[in-house]
């Protein structure tokens, strides 16, 4: 296994992060588009959502077949096919003229973004001792939210400086030479062991997976807190465009450098998790995301960018110890099981942004919060419910192993 700190370690962890870097620049570059697009397109806030949530949906459904796959054909290769795919699908985009094929490419761009995300961790799992995985595992998330900033940013002012076309031709050369970078970097597996003609295995470890409610919860939480998490800065960016702000997009993206505030909460878990429960953490992370939500009421700038820094620092944190517990706790089929979490993760993203941006639009900020109280209250139930099965599995195994 590959040790912290060695130069294997770090080409693996570099690698990795640039991928997901990669991954999350193209996923949610449209994001701060969307008040653009959806006056580009002469369509209502709703409608235009579709173009960012094709994506993140289509990824969703496209995460476990990936999964699967990489059994058999090992998860460099996945990972690789998904990058190189990438700036192909972006230069396609180029080339659509209406709403509905915009909206199809990106479905296939989410496909392809699959493939990277659904194995990234499992590789890392196999690869990585106990020890350097805690320590990649937050550093690859950093890179997740590091790309979101950078691709939303990058989405927002340049389609306010040059137009959206210019945009996505930008975003699809960088992609294609950070895959490079990421095929040359990418040292090749040592402790995969391809399984073949195991679909019918894969499918129970799926049935598995979701029948272990210490694992499914995790599942639903990172859902849930994905759910508020990403669509309460869509809402915050159609907030800003409007009256009486009406910010230009290009300034109004700027809002995702508070993304840097799970950067730096994600590399925190690693430290919580050597001393303290990771549940107890993810209510932590929880607490920290409402209270930004409810700060962010007062319709001041101030207010507002702090609101969202603390929504980024608790979704983070969150999302990273609940990410880590699903692939340490699965014992096997660990592809699948991170896979699985994120197909929760994902849908919760795609779906969950037409209920709080339908909340937006009928009631303002007022029924946001009220919408997103209901989502905050179900992340509590569900951390509440995986708090007591895992002390209860702990009772039963130190109860098991007296009698032993």
């Amino acid at each position: 296994m590959i040790e912290f700190g060695t130069p294997q370690y770090k080409r693996v962890t570099l690698s990795l992060a640039l991928g997901s870097f990669l991954v999350f620049c193209n996923l949610y570059l449209f994001q701060p588009m969307l008040p653009f697009m959806a006056g580009y397109f002469s369509v209502s806030e709703t409608q235009v959502n579709w173009v960012f949530a094709a994506s993140t949906l289509a990824l969703s459904v496209a995460l476990v077949p990936w999964a699967v796959g990489s059994e058999t054909i090992g998860r460099r290769l996945v990972m690789l096919t998904g990058l190189l795919a990438m700036p192909i699908i972006g230069l396609l985009m180029l080339m659509s003229d209406s709403l509905l094929g915009l909206v199809l490419l990106r479905a296939l761009m989410g496909i392809a973004l699959a493939a990277f995300a659904s194995v990234a961790v499992a590789y890392m799992v196999e690869e990585l001792s106990s020890k350097a995985f805690s320590h990649a595992i937050g550093t690859y998330i950093a890179a997740n939210s590091l790309g979101g900033i950078s691709g939303r940013i990058a989405g927002g002012t340049l389609t306010d400086v040059l137009g959206w076309q210019q945009a996505v031709l930008i975003m699809a050369c960088f992609t294609a030479v950070g895959a490079i970078v990421v095929f040359w970097l990418l040292p090749k597996q040592q402790h995969f062991k391809p399984q073949k003609g195991l679909l019918r295995y894969h499918n129970k470890a799926l049935v598995s997976h979701l029948k272990n409610r210490t694992i499914w919860l995790a599942m639903l939480i990172g859902g849930v807190n994905f759910t508020l998490f990403v669509n309460l800065y869509s809402v915050m960016g159609f907030r800003l465009v409007a009256p009486p702000h009406q910010l230009p997009i290009g300034l109004a993206s700027l809002i995702f450098l508070c993304y840097l505030a799970g950067t730096f909460s994600s590399t925190l878990t690693s430290v919580w998790s050597e001393h303290k429960d990771p549940v107890s953490g993810m209510l932590v992370g929880i607490t920290i995301s409402l209270l930004g939500m409810l700060v962010a009421y007062f319709d001041h700038l101030v207010w507002m960018t702090l609101g969202l820094l603390l929504i980024s620092f608790g979704a983070f944190f969150t999302h990273t110890l609940a990410y880590a517990w699903v692939s340490q706790k699965a014992k096997r089929a660990k592809a699948t099981a991170t896979a699985l979490y994120l197909v929760h993760y994902y849908i919760g993203g795609s779906l969950g942004g037409f209920f709080l941006i339908y909340c937006w639009q009928h009631g303002g900020w007022q029924a946001v919060i009220m919408g997103g109280s209901i989502l905050y209250a179900v992340c509590y139930w569900l951390c509440f419910q995986l708090l007591t099965k895992n002390k209860l599995q702990a009772t039963n195994s130190v109860i098991i192993h007296h009698n032993k």
